[in-house]
């Protein structure tokens, strides 16, 4: 194992390598006469950008299933949330209870 001043040197010259790259790498000056304002991505056909409050308990649990799924994109977990939910209230009642039913009898078959 390195003492710590080696390592703190490497760093160091690790830190220097960095800065010289990036003043090598950077222009003097950029040309932002055709520039645009907003998004750099535009959304796909159909989605809309839009900002929404979410409690923290309920952005960590989308992020939760997503990360113990394996990955994936929180946002279209809540989006399919939503679009469930949305479907459910449209349901007329009889379909209703016999989701509801499918499910329990299922359940109570494991």
């Amino acid at each position: 194992m390195f003492p710590y001043s080696v390592l703190y040197t490497i760093k160091f010259h690790e830190q220097i390598a960095r800065e010289e790259w990036l003043r090598n790498k950077m222009k003097k000056e950029y040309d932002f006469s055709q520039g645009k304002r907003g998004a750099v991505i535009p959304a796909p056909k159909g989605k809309t950008r839009i900002t929404i409050r979410i409690d923290d308990d309920i952005l960590d649990w989308f992020r939760g299933e997503v990360e113990a799924a394996g990955g994936g994109n929180y946002q279209t977990l809540i989006n399919q949330a939503l679009r469930d939910y949305l479907t459910r209230q449209q349901q007329p009642l009889e379909e209703l209870l016999r989701r509801v039913v499918r499910e329990e009898l299922h359940s109570a078959s494991q």
